[in-house]
């Protein structure tokens, strides 16, 4: 009657699963161990409440031969002992029935937990190993639906569809085997109805799959946006767009509902199904068996013993259409699963022997480390050294185009920086100056030429000593939902308070933090938002600086700092930072900082090289900026402006 669930839509996805089978391998034979004993416990009590009906019926017969039960006082006594053992048997058996159930369920379903756990912990590691190219996309809110909703319904099938798909073999095999014993036509009357189970259940289980993966695919939509909207919360409500979003999401959730109820509707049609077979398979039983007893075939008993048998396959035979739902729901999961477990990320470890780098050893929240630890690179068997950089880049004729949008981003880029060199890059919006940094920590490769870090090809570099070894503080801050202290010291492994406040102070944060109601160990909220622009700036500077790192990259991250605050980071830039190499990519021009190399970048090419005096020189487009700086700055000194208003 199951075969109908084994298509090969299921044991194409299913079969994934087949490793966690092997791994539990031993505690998931136990459980079935606990399974047969439960049925064989569970086929028994039939037999005796028969065996106990034939006494009966025997006994009472052999007193009225004898002049009837009045006429022997004794009967009571004895018939009441001989129903007492009988009574005493089903309870023994019942008592040792539920034993098993208990144990059945500590090995199979706490099987699939620890299966759940193994998988959320694949996914999240898979996830981290992506490239960034994979989460523009995808939405977030849909990764989400992934490792959760769809992770719980496969676990669904692992748990409950496994026991009470193996509860159901068990119990079928064991009662049947039962009743062939005792007539084999009237169990092949009792089971005549359960033939059109299987062609029911066939039919069905195909509109549920498809159901089933409408549904969880208008989840992940409904997740997705609802995400987006709560992560953009600050930007629709400036734009008094609330009811706007509220009718979206309604219309979302009862496309939602629409699809919910369809597959509710066909999950309806079972129940009655198999209280109708069920009811007629009794019906059949009592009739065919009344007319065997009177022809001497069978005895009372064992009626009593078919209609039992009957009635409790009722719930394996009725849990039939629930099976079929759960492992339909689990093989579209786990499908919409392996899409992305099957996705190989792009920027790959060249010192990394398999695909899957990362391995969740333990996490904690509020406040607590997180570990995440890398597998050990090794080449050749060996284990790699972990050596610092020197800082020496080189950019050789590089261009790129973006993978998703087809955008080129740059074309035939050149220059060179000595370590401890310190670099400004500057130029229009959209002229390619955060893909540069991009490049640099390997979110992307180049589509063409080459970038050499210490005269080595970048692609050749151990990827986590290469981000390790620079301190990259991007255009878009963004902030852990977590203490101010565990958003500074989340680059820096065991990094003590004496040292994050030596940092902080580098940034010029310091002060503020301890101004802050609990200090250091106050929480920030989601993306830092109780946390100023230029606040949450300087935390993320101040982050990259606990890096200590060779190589320093600040993506216009100074834009919401007055100008003394400026000054400060920058000298530490000057001063601690003197023998680091640093790029920064600005939109203003720092006199304080004395730069080796500038260039400008214009229409995603280089357009000017040098040094402050020589491009001033030129007249170009860096000349023009430095005059619009001086007189914005001008400016706001006759108006009376504060600083952190200057027009850059």
């Amino acid at each position: 009657m199951c075969f109908g669930l084994l298509s090969p839509f299921l044991m194409k996805h299913l079969s994934y699963l087949n490793k966690f089978f092997w791994k539990y391998r031993w505690r998931i034979l136990l459980g079935i161990l606990f399974v047969l004993l439960k049925n064989y416990f569970a086929v028994w009590q039939p037999r005796v409440i028969g065996d106990a009906l034939n006494t009966v019926v025997r006994e009472v017969a052999a007193y009225k031969a004898k002049g009837g039960i009045t006429a022997h006082p004794e009967a009571m006594g004895e018939l009441g002992g001989q129903i007492a053992w009988f009574g005493a048997g089903v309870i023994a058996l019942a008592l040792m029935m539920g034993v098993a159930m208990f144990f059945m369920r500590q090995t199979i379903i706490v099987v699939s937990r620890l299966i759940e756990y193994d998988m959320r912990k694949e996914i999240f590691a898979h996830y981290l190993s992506l490239d960034l190219a994979f989460y523009k996309r995808n939405a977030t809110g849909d990764l989400m639906s992934r490792i959760s909703e769809d992770v719980s319904k496969v676990r669904m099938f692992l748990g409950p569809t496994i026991l009470y798909g193996l509860d159901l073999i068990f119990l079928f095999v064991l009662a049947i085997s039962s009743m062939l014993r005792v007539s084999v036509e009237l169990t092949i009357w009792s089971l005549l109805p359960l033939p059109f189970l299987s062609v029911s259940i066939y039919w069905v289980s195909t509109l549920i799959n498809r159901r089933s993966e409408k549904i969880q695919q208008q989840l992940a939509s409904l997740t997705s946006t609802t995400q987006e909207v709560y992560s953009g919360i600050r930007v629709v409500k400036s734009y008094v767009q609330e009811w706007a979003m509220g009718r979206w999401f309604a219309a979302q959730s009862e496309e939602y509902r629409k699809k919910s109820l369809e597959l509710i509707r066909i999950d309806s049609i079972f129940f009655p199904l198999m209280a109708l077979l069920i009811g007629t398979s009794t019906i059949i039983t009592v009739y065919v068996g009344g007319l065997q007893v009177v022809a001497g075939k069978i005895s009372p008993g064992n009626i009593a013993e078919f209609v039992i048998y009957i009635n409790m396959l009722t719930w394996p035979v009725t849990a039939i259409g629930w099976i079929a739902s759960l492992t339909q729901q689990a093989a579209a999961s786990q499908k919409r699963i392996s899409e992305f477990l099957n996705t190989s990320p792009t920027i790959k470890n060249p010192l990394t022997v398999d695909d899957s780098p990362l391995t969740i050893d333990r996490s904690t929240v509020n406040g607590q480390k997180s570990t995440v630890n890398s597998q050990k690179s090794t080449v050749n068997g060996e284990q790699s050294t972990v050596n610092s950089l020197h800082g020496h880049i080189q950019f050789q004729n590089v261009s790129f185009i973006y993978p998703d949008t087809g955008i080129k981003a740059l074309e035939n880029v050149s220059f060179e920086l000595l370590p401890g060199q310190k670099m400004a890059i500057v130029g229009r919006t959209g002229s390619g100056k955060t893909t540069i940094a991009d490049l640099l920590v390997r979110m992307y490769d180049v589509s063409e030429g080459r970038i050499l870090i210490d005269g080595k090809d970048i692609r050749q570099h151990d990827l986590a000593q290469l981000r390790q070894s620079i301190g990259y503080v991007p255009q878009d801050v963004f902030l852990f939902s977590d203490t101010v202290w565990g958003n500074v010291a989340f680059g820096k492994e065991g990094i003590g308070r004496e040292a994050t406040e030596h940092f902080a102070k580098s940034a010029s944060i310091h002060d503020e933090i301890i101004g802050l109601p609990e200090g250091y160990e106050t929480m920030v909220g989601e993306r830092g938002v109780t946390l100023s622009g230029g606040q949450k700036q300087r935390v993320s500077i101040a982050r990259a600086f606990a890096k200590e790192p060779d190589i320093v990259l600040l993506d216009d991250c100074l834009s919401a700092v007055d100008t003394n605050t400026e000054s400060r980071i920058l000298g530490y830039l000057t001063g601690a930072l003197a023998d680091k190499t640093a790029i920064i990519i600005t939109h203003r021009i720092y006199q304080m900082l004395q730069f080796d190399k500038i260039i400008v970048l214009d229409e995603q090419r280089v357009t000017e090289e040098g040094t402050h005096e020589e491009l001033l020189a030129q007249g170009g487009y860096y000349a023009e900026m430095y005059e619009r700086q001086l007189m914005g700055e001008e400016a706001s000194q006759n108006n009376g402006w504060p600083n952190s208003f200057k027009t850059p």
